[in-house]
């Protein structure tokens, strides 16, 4: 397929003959890299812990860091890039990244390292979201879900491939090795993006107070809401699947990392599933994806005393939640009318404060007293109140389409 751009005095030009499946591979790959650092700290957590000389809590503060440099860089890259051109754009962000990762590999301090991951997390959510934007504007009519669920393949991937391979490096030749891979990943989709992804012109037009207009409509905060909420069930079974599985199930250590690459499976096709559902109906992939997060944390938690029994459920939970991860973005850029690029990058800041709740809340119950299955019915409730707000935004959408 060949692009063609418009020029601010709306002159379309011709670019160079663009390859839709390598752009958008480009785009995936920085979905990878970012996957693959968002998480590899969990696993290094010790390792990081006995190199910067403080406790394992403490150590956790980075991972913390990280998902409120997400929160926080996503509006405000996104109001400070509105005008830029995408292509431009997206080689910024991960070159933000890249150097925020070799801070990280840099840090000689427990304060540095914290404050290089809340700098590698800027980035996080605008790149996703210009990145969804770019690939939906380069696929065929009909295949906008496919091409964004092709984007955040690169993400479920690395929880496959990238996370388990940069912990074993971790753990092998030191924790800095892998914040380096990762700031390879980082230069390599640099390069990718530069020569696959065709160079378009910025809006001028746009402002980034036109994007702040997105939060004045109902509908961004209640898909945000749904996210927020409704995902948080995930994160309240994940952060605490290795006691459960071991004090629960009485599953030996080494079971684990069996159910993390289940984990990591299940969002892999979850997000192609994702795809596939999201071009029949992005609500209905929403209510499927919230509806059978429920049911299967509820199984979870019947079948965690029953051991290996309980992987078929971890499976499900990753692939519905992949399924809403998915139709959320897809959502957002549908009902943040002209301000897309806020839209877009605000479903991962969404995402990362239902990290944080669900992980909070599980905590809660389980200092409570109320034992390592309550968590998956904290999830429960997450995902039921999930529904609600799904509901809601529905029926207003129906009554007033425009608010």
């Amino acid at each position: 397929m060949t692009s063609t751009a418009a020029r601010p005095d709306g002159v379309t030009t011709s670019t160079k003959p663009v390859h839709f499946g390598w752009a958008v591979l480009a785009l995936s790959m920085g979905g990878f890299a970012i996957g693959t650092t968002e998480f590899v700290t969990m696993g290094l957590l010790p390792e990081i812990a006995d190199g910067m000389e403080v406790s394992i809590p403490k150590a956790g503060h980075v991972i913390s860091a990280y998902a409120l440099g997400v929160v926080i860089g996503a509006p405000v890259l996104a109001f400070l890039g509105a005008r830029l051109p995408r292509r431009a754009l997206l080689m910024g962000l991960m070159a933000a990244f890249v150097l925020g990762n070799a801070l990280s590999a840099l840090a000689t301090s427990h304060g540095m390292l914290t404050a290089a991951r809340f700098f590698s997390g800027l980035p996080h959510g605008a790149y996703f979201g210009v990145a969804s934007l770019v690939a939906a504007n380069l696929a065929a009519p009909g295949r906008r879900g496919r091409a964004v669920a092709m984007v955040m393949l690169g993400l479920s991937i690395a929880n496959v491939i990238g996370v388990p391979a940069a912990t074993w490096l971790g753990q092998s030749v030191g924790w800095r090795s892998a914040y380096w891979l990762v700031t390879v990943l980082g230069a390599l989709t640099i390069a990718l993006v530069l020569w696959f992804v065709p160079r378009t012109p910025g809006d001028p037009a746009q402002s980034g107070r036109r994007e702040l207009a997105a939060f004045s409509r109902a509908q961004v905060w209640l898909t945000l809401l749904a996210g927020a909420i409704g995902f948080g069930g995930m994160f309240a079974v994940y952060s605490y699947i290795a006691p459960t599985l071991t004090e629960v199930g009485g599953l030996p250590n080494s079971a684990v990392p069996w159910f993390l690459f289940a984990f990591g499976l299940g969002m892999t096709v979850g997000t192609w599933l994702a795809g596939e559902l999201a071009d029949w109906s992005v609500f209905g992939s929403l209510f499927l994806g919230s509806i059978g997060t429920f049911v299967v944390l509820g199984a979870f938690a019947l079948l965690a005393p029953a051991g290996w029994w309980a992987l078929p459920t971890v499976f499900g939970i990753t692939v519905l939640g992949s399924v809403l991860v998915v139709n959320l973005q897809l959502r957002l850029m549908t009902v943040a009318g002209d301000a897309q690029t806020l839209g877009a990058a605000m479903n991962h800041a969404a995402l990362n404060v239902a990290n944080a709740l669900g992980a909070w809340l599980g905590g809660l119950v389980i200092a409570a007293g109320w034992g390592y299955r309550s968590p998956a019915l904290v999830g429960m409730g997450l995902a039921a109140t999930g529904v609600v707000v799904l509901v809601i935004s529905q029926r207003l959408e129906r009554r007033s389409p425009a608010v």
